[in-house]
């Protein structure tokens, strides 16, 4: 998270030029033998390209960027469709609202925001909402009175929602919260939570729908002065246990924030770019099956430090578990910010992970460049089945599409040829989800946006500190740009300003559409409901593993209706700081029945569901090596 980049004001005219070309090789490159050669092509440019932070950088005008995004248009004449969202944040009792703490110091913690998460916590068949509050600093005097860093709101029918957090013991924790990971750690049933905080962290065990912290017996607390930003519940060795991986940030501290005092004309002190402060290592603790957890991040190879022993490089924001590679084993990737992305390979029966971010083509952006990294996803955004990893960035810097290429393990960015690019080049993207919004079967993009700098127009034009959140309209292979941005007008109230950080889906009022949830730093939550008309048909499958990893957590499904074929990854690790439902959503267009589903489980089996119904939610429990109908 850098605190302000440069407009490059002949970025547009090279990326006009590049269009076509981008486009060519978006094509050839996935299945050509040149993909090397083409990198380093890119990293020339990219040097070439990129200018360093000048607060007198001249601004990039609105006019280019939209003469920009035109070029990018679908060629067929293809319309998005308008996808309205409600904010029903009052008339549904959710009255949270995030607190920073900040009194003018600009202290960098004050810039990130809190997570949301949505679950069951009380198994009603009704998705919960929780909020991670950040807080007034200690030393503050109104700290006392702070109700604390977790608010839990009861899901009552699906409009309405209740905030319990005292009820079931979640009030009064004094953190300064950041992220959320929710899972059944012991594998008795019931969503448990950990908080992620700067400072020490914290694990409350679910007991029948109250919460006890457990953190110090659990020993997973971290270090008292870590600042501890994103994390989630994985299965990384197979053995039924859901372990835990926790992301760091930077080495923080308010002296050190001070000594590097941080500062722009027109401004003065303001909230610095993280390259002035150390990176960190993220934690691993395995689950030992009792109730306890060991760290062990250096034994299993997860441990990144500069090459000239200048420490550890990580500074970490967001996390995705997912089998990348189709071995069978969940693989695990850091989006950094300002420093390369990392993508740890899990190296299954032989133990622990190897770092190949860089190998891969996940380590910098298309031009070879590390960006200031905060939200990610994945899923199949093209009808080939090839997996994209989308990533949100800083401001000046367009999101990043990494698509699958043919010749083996390797990434592309294809930020400008999926239309992704340009038209988020201005925007600053914390939350980032790939969902289908529409029920087509094709899968959306949607991040929310929101500067750090909350005076950034004084020195940036063409920046605001409130900004709309975006939606990429997936409209298919028959699109020049298959991602298409819709106008925030056609967005309701998920296309006002916010000050957006955490992002997290799920279908709140079960009428088969996803609803969104998304928070802002020192400001109030978004409650939006999907009200778009033109509904498709859908599927939601909720899967009970076999124990005690009963959330199933790592399994793999694919769908198969009419021509479509759409696979998903069961983890709540995406986003930002934030926690998504437990259940797998489909869109299934014009089609009234899934034909075939295929489930590999977490421990290796399959099972196979024919001639399902659509517009229903299936539970699915494991059964080895089965085939059935539903």
């Amino acid at each position: 998270m850098n605190s302000t980049r440069p407009n490059d004001p002949q970025l547009d005219e090279e990326l006009e030029s590049e269009v076509q070309d981008d486009q060519v090789i978006g094509v050839a490159f996935r299945w050509s033998a040149i993909v090397i050669v083409l990198l380093l092509i890119a990293v020339a440019v990219g040097f070439a390209l990129r200018a360093l932070w000048a607060p007198t950088a001249a601004p990039v005008t609105q006019e280019g960027q939209a003469d920009l995004s035109a070029l990018l248009q679908p060629g067929q004449g293809v319309a998005a469709p308008a996808l309205p969202f409600r904010d029903i944040s009052a008339a549904a009792g959710v009255e949270f609202v995030h607190r920073n703490g900040a009194t003018g110091e600009r202290l960098l913690p004050e810039t990130m925001g809190g997570g949301v998460a949505w679950f069951d916590f009380d198994n009603d068949q009704r998705v919960d909402l929780l909020l991670v509050d950040s807080g007034p600093w200690p030393d503050q005097a109104d700290y006392a009175d702070w109700p604390g860093a977790l608010r839990l709101y009861r899901n009552l029918d699906g409009q309405r929602f209740q905030e319990i957090s005292a009820e079931v013991g979640l009030a009064g924790i004094k953190s300064y919260g950041m992220g959320v990971a929710v899972g059944d750690y012991d594998g008795d049933g019931d969503q448990d939570l950990f908080l992620a905080a700067v400072g020490a962290n914290r694990l409350f065990n679910n007991q029948d729908g109250r919460f006890v912290e457990v953190t110090e017996q659990a020993g997973v607390a971290g270090e008292d002065q870590r600042w501890s930003s994103s994390a989630g519940f994985l299965d990384f060795d197979r053995d039924g246990w859901l372990d835990l991986w926790v992301v760091n940030y930077v080495e923080w501290s308010r002296e050190r924030d001070f000594e590097v005092d941080y500062r722009l004309d027109g401004i003065g002190r303001a909230y610095g770019p993280p390259t002035n402060f150390p990176g960190t290592q993220s934690y691993l603790y395995r689950n030992l099956g009792d109730g306890r957890f060991v760290e062990v991040g250096a034994k299993m190879g997860i441990h990144v430090d500069a090459l000239d022993g200048d420490g550890a490089v990580g500074k970490g924001l967001a996390l995705l578990t997912q089998d990348l590679d189709g071995d069978g084993w969940v693989d695990v990737m850091v989006a950094n910010d300002t420093v390369r992305n990392f993508v740890f390979r899990n190296r299954g029966e032989q133990g622990g992970f190897e770092e190949v971010g860089e190998l891969w083509g996940l380590g910098y952006d298309r031009n070879g460049m590390a960006t200031g990294a905060m939200g990610i996803d994945a899923g199949n955004l093209h009808e080939d089945g090839a997996m994209a990893i989308a990533i949100g960035n800083f401001a000046n810097e367009m999101t990043s599409v990494y698509v699958a290429q043919a010749q083996g393990q390797q990434f592309a960015d294809e930020a400008i040829v999926t239309g992704v690019g340009p038209a988020s080049r201005l925007a600053l993207s914390f939350g980032l989800l790939l969902l289908d919004l529409d029920l087509d079967g094709r899968l959306d993009l949607v991040q929310a946006n929101g500067h750090v700098e909350n005076d950034i127009e004084r020195v940036q034009a063409s920046q605001r500190y409130a900004q709309p959140a975006q939606v990429f309209w997936n409209c298919g292979a028959d699109c020049r740009a298959q991602m298409q941005a819709i106008e925030p007008a056609a967005l309701g109230d998920l296309g006002l300003p916010n000050v957006g950080r955490g992002l997290a889906a799920a279908d709140f009022d079960n009428d088969g559409d996803l609803d969104l949830a998304l928070t802002q730093v020192d400001g109030p939550v978004r409650l939006l409901r999907n009200d778009q008309s033109g509904k498709g048909h859908w599927l939601k499958l909720q899967l009970r593993g076999q124990g005690p990893n009963v959330d199933a957590l790592g399994a793999e499904v694919v769908v198969h209706s009419g021509s479509q074929r759409q696979s998903r990854s069961l983890s709540r690790n995406r986003s930002y700081l934030s926690q998504n439902d437990l259940s797998l959503h489909f869109g299934l267009g014009a089609n009234e029945k899934v034909d075939r589903i295929e489930i590999r489980w977490p421990n290796g089996a399959e099972q196979v569901l024919t001639d399902v119904k659509a517009d229903q939610l299936l539970r699915v429990e494991q059964i080895d090596s089965a085939e059935t109908g539903a």
